[in-house]
């Protein structure tokens, strides 16, 4: 199984959201089948084989994010981040301003779904295999 250790490594690469599908890649190789990112605090549930889970503790102190979704905001910045022109604690940021309360992973279909509070679908993003 994989270990907190291994994904903060596989993270430390990514410099902006144009390293997310190689990322994406090395968590696949680690065994990481899916993956819940909660913008408000930046915790993260990870799920592996045989409902292996393991749990990142928060990144930062709780922010707030916007009660509504603004779908047009999280695609603009959601573009200027996978061009490379932010990191990912300001698209994280932006993320939460435009009402986004978590992202899933999926690496078996290889998408990225984004969520409002109330657990409505935003954006489904297929993730680049190559």
């Amino acid at each position: 199984m994989f270990t907190i250790e291994q994904i903060k490594a596989a993270h430390s690469k990514v410099k902006s959201g144009a390293d997310f599908p190689s990322y994406v890649q090395e968590m696949k190789s680690l065994g990481v089948l899916f993956y819940e990112h909660f913008v408000s605090d930046g915790h993260i549930q990870y799920q592996g084989l045989n409902n292996f889970t393991l749990l990142a503790d928060a990144k930062w102190a709780s922010v707030e994010v916007a009660e509504i979704g603004y779908h047009e905001s999280l695609r603009n910045s959601l573009l200027i981040h996978q061009q490379g022109q932010t990191d990912y604690l300001t698209f994280c940021k932006q993320a939460a301003e435009a009402g986004v309360q978590k992202w899933t992973v999926d690496m078996q279909n290889m998408t990225c779904t984004y969520y409002d509070k109330s657990d409505n679908k935003m954006l489904v993003e297929e993730i680049p295999t190559t």
